[in-house]
């Protein structure tokens, strides 16, 4: 009698799928520690270069604060519509309209994780821009006819930071229920231009540099970016009601 044959299991639809869900929250995860490592590589050079008083930084920071206070001490009305914008992005001003589309959104969708992924990315990133501004310290900008005044330390600014962060964050979690192209590419300028604006803001009011503000706004983005993927890792991404993709 010939010995029996010992066959390996065969690896049927679902072990293959296994597999592959595996190997995509690997990839996820490896790609959220990617721009997480490269977002603080970036925030982390620049505040380096603040702390260090590099002279081009410094030269250019200086100019342009100048340049965009004296712009808006010689325009009343301007001066005027930057202090609403000042006082309507404060983050403080922000969270509950912020937090009330991120509930709506639960309520259309029925998605809790989603939602709550959401909520405690914007609390975060408010938290960790206030930490950053505690560790680097940086003095606001000194003016002979300051326009504005503003309590606290400049870098990074934390209306660039939480604006970018609560933009992006709404972005992404409306995005699978967004049905065309138009209306995403409408999302994604709509949340540039907030942060752009807000970012211009604090320059021409003469309260933060244009480092304070690149810096801001790259921690914001990058960090929900990160965030996002480390969620997609821990919760694979749901189908929204009526969505293909």
């Amino acid at each position: 009698m010939r010995p029996a044959r010992h066959r390996s299991p065969a690896r049927g639809p679902q072990t293959g799928g296994a597999a592959r869900a595996t190997a995509g929250r690997t990839r996820r995860l490896v790609r959220a520690a990617l721009v997480g490592v490269t977002t603080g590589a970036a925030v982390v050079a620049i505040a380096l270069l603040v702390r260090e008083q590099w002279p081009p930084l410094v030269q250019l920071d200086e100019h342009a604060v100048t340049a965009g206070a004296a712009l808006t001490a010689s325009h009343p009305e301007l001066l005027r519509t930057l202090v609403v914008w000042q006082w309507a992005f404060l983050a403080a001003h922000l969270l509950v309209p912020v937090a009330a589309l991120c509930l709506v959104y639960w309520w259309r969708t029925g998605n809790a994780t989603r939602t709550w992924w959401a909520l405690t990315t914007i609390l975060t990133a408010w938290g960790l821009s206030n930490l950053l501004k505690e560790l680097v310290r940086r003095a606001r900008p000194v003016l002979d006819q300051p326009v504005e005044s503003a309590g606290g330390f400049s870098f990074p600014s934390g209306h660039a930071a939480n604006t970018a962060a609560m933009a992006t964050t709404l972005v992404v979690l409306v995005w699978p229920s967004l049905r065309s192209r138009a209306l995403r590419v409408a999302a994604v300028a709509g949340a540039a231009v907030l942060t752009v604006a807000t970012g211009a803001d604090r320059v021409m009011l003469g309260v933060h540099y244009p480092s304070d503000v690149v810096a801001g706004v790259l921690f914001g983005v990058g960090f929900v970016l990160a965030s996002y993927l480390a969620y997609q890792h821990w919760s694979a991404p749901r189908r929204e009601p009526g969505t293909s993709s």
